[in-house]
């Protein structure tokens, strides 16, 4: 039943794709048809749970003689609390609101102050599917009342996607009153270009993997590591890709890069890139700011570094801003790609298998993608080591997350 009405909130999103689109456009500056991207990804998802979800839920037997039957089954646990950020604002609440309403539970949502609509429209396409009435809430309150509602019985866990800082916060109420959580939180990912990978391959990754949604994505190849006899090749070929870049109103559909999502995210990108450059970063290309009809917007910037104490290596950075840095051996470029509090996602191009399952191997964090940029996908886990968050979403970890995980044994 309720896969059918995932299947029916599908068919609601694609209906009114441009609708909610424009939403997206309207409240935080992607261009539209990067927002329509994102409302067919979220139709994915629901198509994708209420075909596979079931099989992802069924009980799980385990092979015991002694026993008649010994099976594991997975129960729903009650109403979890989603703490939703303004980049994806339709695709990262219905990642993981969409597995949890699968599985049987009930959603709460927090989303982000900037994309009200966003939230109000998601209610109401949910409500059109023909959910149940408070099967699915949003909640316009503030971030300071969110800890109330971790706090309170009927509440029996919380999923926060968000920064480092905030996802301490919850994790840390979430534990007291021991509740699970799970965190996305944030990500310095490398690329790393081997010596024998495809440099025009590579650039085209490297543009995707920095530049869409206006580089505010946590899985985002923030840290490019090339080979010293690669690297001058890579960024003659990626300034000019760079450079092209049309920036402008987001609802015109020849525009590529939209402004910043607010004033503050802006002023924190050109400051990153002021003390990158005191810190002896050298600005291949962009570097500035643009003022677009009053809109904030920060032009496609390469900055080659010499160090790992530049703050570009240091710190996250939430805008269209890549860090360069050369090496000459594999353990070197492994050393470099680890070289970070974040372990979300990371990048190899080479065409040589056993090299590219070195890094595999080698590489601390969630998601590894050869010749190809990180991306989220409905079929598997996503979500990070260290400082980047704990738990899975999607795939069989999303629908199974917020279950009870019930062991049962029938004695013959």
């Amino acid at each position: 039943d309720r896969a059918k009405l995932l299947f029916r909130l599908a068919s609601v999103l694609e209906s009114n794709i441009d609708k909610y689109a424009t939403l997206i456009t309207q409240e935080m500056g992607k261009p539209l048809e990067q927002a329509r991207g994102e409302i067919r990804k979220c139709v994915w998802n629901c198509k994708h749970y209420a075909s596979d979800g079931k099989n992802y839920l069924k009980p799980q037997e385990i092979k015991a003689d002694e026993y008649m039957k010994s099976f594991v089954q997975y129960d729903p646990l009650g109403t979890v609390l989603l703490v939703m950020p303004w980049n994806f604002p339709f695709w990262q609440v219905l990642r993981m609101a969409i597995p949890v309403l699968l599985a049987g539970n009930t959603v709460l949502l927090k989303h982000a102050s900037n994309v009200p609509q966003c939230a109000l429209a998601i209610q109401e396409a949910i409500t059109e599917a023909g959910f149940p009435d408070g099967v699915f809430q949003t909640l316009l309150i503030s971030s300071s009342q969110v800890e109330s509602i971790i706090r309170n019985d009927k509440v029996v866990g919380v999923s926060l996607t968000g920064s480092e800082g905030a996802g301490a916060s919850v994790a840390s109420i979430a534990g007291q009153e021991i509740k699970p959580a799970v965190l996305e939180l944030g990500g310095s990912d490398p690329l790393v270009v081997l010596e024998d990978a495809d440099i025009e391959l590579s650039c085209s990754i490297a543009e995707k993997a920095r530049l869409g949604n206006a580089g505010q994505v946590c899985i985002a190849a923030k840290r490019f590591i090339v080979h010293n006899s690669l690297i001058e090749e890579f960024l003659v070929k990626l300034t000019d890709i760079f450079a092209s870049y049309k920036l402008g109103d987001p609802m015109q559909i020849t525009t590529m890069m939209g402004p910043m999502s607010s004033s503050s995210a802006h002023e924190e990108i050109l400051e990153q890139i002021r003390q990158s450059v005191d810190q002896g970063g050298k600005i291949i290309t962009g570097g500035g700011e643009a003022i677009i009809s009053k809109a904030k917007f920060i032009r496609p910037t390469l900055i080659r570094i010499e160090n790992t104490e530049n703050i570009l290596w240091t710190d996250e950075v939430f805008g269209p801003v890549a860090a360069v840095i050369g090496f000459d051996t594999d353990e070197e470029a492994l050393e470099l790609a680890n070289d970070t509090r974040f372990g979300l996602g990371a990048s190899v191009m080479t065409k040589d298998r056993n090299k590219a399952q070195y890094f595999i191997d080698g590489i601390e964090s969630g998601m590894v993608f050869v010749n190809d940029f990180v991306k989220t996908d409905p079929r598997m886990p996503t979500g990070g080591v260290k400082k980047s968050g704990i738990g899975r979403e999607l795939a069989w970890e999303g629908a199974r997350v917020f279950t009870n995980k019930k062991t049962v044994v029938v004695v013959k």
